[in-house]
């Protein structure tokens, strides 16, 4: 299935630790999208700027759990929306 990704991470080295996170879930990121640095309106985990990314990614319904659950215990990652595309 085809997923869509869009995560904040302070540090630009994180994006690559999530597209090797994806890899290792036997997903395969197909198209990648740097949006840049933007302030937040409110401040998340004490940081008032964030670089945003956008992943299209290829994944089996059965990864996207254990994606979701890698997702959820990287603490780099301040935010992120991982949404089914049509």
């Amino acid at each position: 299935m085809k997923y869509e990704l869009t995560f904040l991470v302070k540090e630009e080295i994180e994006a690559k630790n999530v597209k090797e996170l994806i890899e290792s879930c036997k997903g395969k990121v197909t198209k990648e999208d740097k949006w840049g640095e933007k302030t937040l309106a409110y401040t998340i985990k004490k940081n008032h700027t964030a670089l945003f990314y956008n992943f299209q990614i290829e994944i089996d319904k059965k990864s996207v759990l254990e994606l979701k659950n890698k997702l959820n215990l990287n603490e780099k990652i301040l935010r992120y929306l991982l949404l089914v595309r049509e």
